[in-house]
């Protein structure tokens, strides 16, 4: 996949740039695979926004996709498909027995190939089995933090992990963040890299493109008034936050540390945060 660029007609044109389409083989989703998706606006079952700077965007249907594929079974790559909800591309795929499912496309699913999931099977491209099954210096994507649950890490668009030893039962995975953390031996991996490698080198360029994903504009902490923001208030013209940067409720933020979960902390052999600013 390449970035594809505008002639720059206009001002918005000149740093905009988009992604190349080449890879998608249909431009229409399976009904049967698709629902209706409410545009919550960044709000909660009480009305209040939970979420902020989020509105309006076109209408999107949502992709049922699948995340735990059954066992010892054989896909076929039927459509390379677009998804609104999500930065990877998404494959539609048939099993020996005629059932559709869409999941995760990586960048080796083209139309036509085949791929097979289950424990006793060939170590290729696309193939899913158990950690315990794979080479240790395999990349992977769409991992299992639960064997059985379903794919729930390492699923965004040119994201790849890599096993790096198997050990008591454990398998430790090098992620794309660069944390490096352990996982069961029998939980579920994909073979490959999630497809759509250059999303995040695509530059929006235009207010009314980001309006039409659903993200409203966001307004600096320091311009706002005292009652709005910690950092807002002052006389004269511009200045500085006077304190440690936080949140528009008084929560500390920009590097100050809220993970609160003991329970995994096990499993978290290197941090992402190390070498970085304390």
């Amino acid at each position: 996949m390449a970035i594809k660029a505008y002639r720059p007609m206009t001002p918005a044109q000149r740093q905009k740039t988009t992604q190349d389409f080449d890879q998608i083989t249909t431009k229409k989703p399976l009904k049967s695979l698709t629902r209706a998706k409410k545009q919550q606006a960044g709000k909660n079952n009480q009305g209040r926004i939970t979420v902020r700077h989020r509105g309006g965007g076109v209408k999107r249907h949502y992709r049922l996709v699948t995340y735990k594929l059954p066992e010892n079974l054989t896909f076929t790559v039927e459509e390379i498909e677009y998804d609104p909800n999500r930065s990877a591309r998404i494959a539609r795929v048939k099993d020996q027995n005629g059932v559709l499912y869409y999941v995760l496309a990586d960048t080796k699913m083209t139309k036509g190939t085949t791929f097979k999931t289950g424990r006793e099977i060939e170590v290729e491209d696309s193939s899913r089995m158990p950690l315990e099954n794979i080479p240790v210096g395999t990349f992977v994507y769409a991992v299992e933090l639960t064997p059985g649950k379903g794919a729930q890490m390492v699923r965004a668009a040119g994201a790849s992990a890599q096993l790096m030893a198997k050990e008591d039962g454990y398998a430790t995975l090098k992620m794309p963040s660069g944390e490096v953390r352990k996982v069961l031996v029998t939980c579920e991996a994909s073979i490959g890299t999630v497809s759509n490698v250059q999303h995040q080198n695509v530059k929006i360029g235009a207010a009314g493109r980001r309006r039409r994903k659903g993200i409203r504009p966001t307004v600096r902490g320091v311009v706002m008034n005292a009652t709005d923001h910690p950092h807002g208030g002052g006389d004269g013209g511009r200045h500085g936050s006077g304190k440690a940067p936080r949140t528009p409720w008084g929560q500390l933020t920009l590097g100050y540390r809220t993970r609160h979960n003991k329970k995994t902390n096990k499993m978290i052999v290197r941090s992402r945060h190390e070498g970085k600013r304390k």
